[in-house]
């Protein structure tokens, strides 16, 4: 077994070079976890430059019977990133070029570890940017983005990754190279594109991706409305979207995210408040005065503490260092923090708040609210410290509970953090044994054979409908990033 390890290292190190094959344990355990619960290392890190080579490196992995997991920045929440079956790690960070950026057509095609702020960063001299916009986008790919497909605060208005996608070049699991879409608006047959996206890496490798561009808006306002409770700020939203506006982002955080937030970067949000939503408008100069007027007259309905506008272009870019900075500031409140993604109609944000407010009372566990208040994409996290014995276990099972409270309220188990292993467990929450069938069908029909990024989404139980929390945290262990 040694010397078939050794010969296939050496193949691996003609096709990427000799640096980027990696198989001492001191540099595995950076690629053993990403933003989840999970944790396993894989055989081999393999670093390919291009999409031959990513080709050649799954051909390999494919006669070697070896699994293989793409992985982008790690920063996903899922565990979609993490190699469980072993095998095989493609990181995808030296395919990070930006190859065009047709200013004309707004088109850029880029490569999947390009940064997701870099692009819009490179295009911004040109007037352009790339709308998608993760909490993470200083360090998440666009490959990440795209197995996931990502959303962000401004997806309310603009949509998340699959809207902004255009083609990909992709590697299949037999390693032959094609294209799904390509630079044009519309193509004809099977989307095959749009499946992909959102798939986990399950179906194919991107290796090139033509996204969309959209012009730096006129004008841009952001407000800052302050209550004393979520329950109030869950109305004033759901009285916004009622009345016909779609700002570019409403964003909600609750008390425990806001002194996280002023403890860590002192964002400007007031001390004692219930709840802040942060509320951006973008577009003609005309029409952000006349709907930030609205916003105005509307939440003022709702009794709010204060409401403040952003004076310039710095005070704008606190507040929201404030709230893309507020899970990592959550460290300050807790030793950890298990992040809770899932999506419910807006009008049942009061309703469903206030069970998530009652389940944190009834478990003795805080749990700070923050969330794309807009689409109704909650991130609850559920403060605690993995040295305490079955604090892990009990957060987990909050965490299930809380997923089916947004499933029965007619939401669903993930806006924007995919399924992957954290998950798997709850898709019968939604979903038939029939309609995950059918939808592993999808796996036959690329020819997988179940070697990318295999055991991710689906449940892996003797039936789909046991929910096995105890699995879980056999994965997790002591001392797990979480």
């Amino acid at each position: 077994m040694d010397k078939l390890m050794d010969k296939l290292i050496e193949d691996l190190k003609k096709v990427v070079g000799q640096d980027y094959v990696l198989s001492e344990k001191s540099d595995l355990m950076v690629y053993e976890y990403d933003g989840s619960v999970d944790k396993a290392f894989p055989i081999l890190v393999v670093l390919p430059s291009d999409a031959n080579e990513v080709s050649k490196v799954v051909k390999l992995a494919q006669e070697n019977n070896l699994p293989i997991v793409a992985r982008g920045a790690g920063t996903g929440l899922s565990g979609g990133a993490v190699a469980e079956k072993g095998g095989i790690v493609i990181a995808m960070s030296r395919l990070n070029r930006i190859l065009e950026v047709d200013e004309t057509n707004r088109i850029a095609v880029v490569e999947p570890g390009v940064v997701n702020l870099d692009l819009s960063l490179h295009t911004a001299p040109i007037g352009l940017y790339y709308a998608p916009d993760p909490s993470s986008q200083r360090a998440c790919t666009i490959g990440g983005n795209i197995a996931e497909n990502s959303g962000g605060p401004h997806c309310l208005a603009y949509g998340v990754t699959t809207n902004h996608v255009l083609g990909m070049e992709v590697v299949l699991a037999d390693g032959s190279i094609t294209w799904f879409g390509g630079k044009g608006r519309d193509y004809p047959g099977n989307d095959l594109r749009g499946i992909t996206i959102g798939s986990e890496g399950t179906l194919a490798i991107a290796t090139k991706i033509v996204v969309r561009l959209l012009r730096i808006p006129e004008t841009t306002k952001t407000m800052l409305v302050v209550f004393d409770d979520v329950e109030t700020a869950s109305s004033a939203v759901t009285g916004i979207i009622g009345a016909g506006i779609v700002p570019a982002a409403i964003e909600m955080m609750d008390h425990f995210c806001i002194e996280a937030a002023e403890a860590a970067v002192n964002a400007g949000y007031p001390e004692g408040a219930g709840a802040v939503l942060l509320v951006e408008l973008d577009g003609l100069n005309e029409s952000v005065e006349e709907e930030s007027e609205e916003i105005e007259s509307i939440c003022r309905e709702f009794s709010p503490l204060e409401i403040r506008e952003a004076t310039d272009p710095e005070e704008r870019e606190k507040l929201w260092a404030g709230r893309k900075g507020v899970l990592g500031a959550l460290g300050r409140l807790a030793p950890n923090y298990y992040l809770v993604d899932g999506t419910i109609p807006r009008t049942k944000l009061v309703d469903v708040l206030r069970q998530i407010n009652e389940l944190s009372e009834r478990s003795g566990y805080k749990i700070a609210n923050l969330l794309h208040a807009g689409d109704g994409n909650l991130h609850p996290s559920i403060l605690f410290d993995e040295r305490k014995p079955g604090d892990t276990e009990n957060i987990l099972a909050i965490g299930a509970e809380i997923l089916k409270i947004c499933v029965d309220a007619g939401g669903v188990l993930s806006g924007e953090h995919g399924i992957g292993l954290e998950k798997q467990e709850q898709m019968p929450f939604m979903f038939t044994e029939e309609d995950m069938a059918a939808m592993t069908l999808l796996k036959i029909a690329f020819n997988t054979n179940d070697s990318l990024n295999p055991g991710k989404i689906f449940p892996t139980g003797a039936a789909c409908g046991d929910i096995s929390q105890a699995r879980a945290i056999a994965r997790v262990g002591p001392g797990a990033y979480i």
